[in-house]
């Protein structure tokens, strides 16, 4: 049976690209006792509301129709944001050079985040590499709780 994420997936992409967006990821989660599907979009020049508002009333007809989640939940249609996660090796190849704070499940070196610039990333494990301040740094995929773009001001 396919996952809830990839048919949403699936039937989302073409909707979002009617609307000139790409579709950058979909979560199903449950927070506070209610559970989310979110589609988080992206756009050359940035996500408006009615693009989140077009593909969320086409979306929600589709996953009405199709009905993949047994009981209720929120159907959420926002922009992958400045600060987004990289999750794919696909993200990760086109952030190369780009400013990120990586966090880690355990410390290195006494601390858990480090707020650098991803100089490298291996597809092959996975892994990534920060420069931070000069230093290099290489983790493992398993050690990565989280990596996202980090703006600076």
């Amino acid at each position: 049976m396919e996952k809830v994420t990839d048919l949403t997936a699936r039937l989302a992409a073409p909707i979002v690209e009617e609307q000139g967006c790409s579709l950058w990821d979909v979560e199903y989660v449950k927070e506070a006792g209610t559970w989310y599907l979110r589609v988080l979009i992206d756009k050359e020049g940035g996500v408006d509301i009615l693009d989140c508002e077009n593909i969320s009333r086409a979306l929600s007809d589709l996953l009405d129709e199709a009905d993949p989640i047994e009981g209720s939940y929120t159907l959420e249609i926002g922009s992958a944001g400045a600060e987004r996660v990289l999750k794919r090796p696909a993200d990760f190849q086109r952030y190369l050079n780009s400013p990120v704070l990586v966090k880690l499940y355990k410390p290195v070196d006494g601390r858990k985040e480090f707020p650098g610039t991803l100089t490298a990333y291996n597809e092959a494990d996975g892994s990534l590499t920060v420069d931070l301040n000069g230093t290099a740094y290489t983790f493992g995929k398993k050690d990565v709780a989280l990596c996202r773009l980090r703006v600076e001001f």
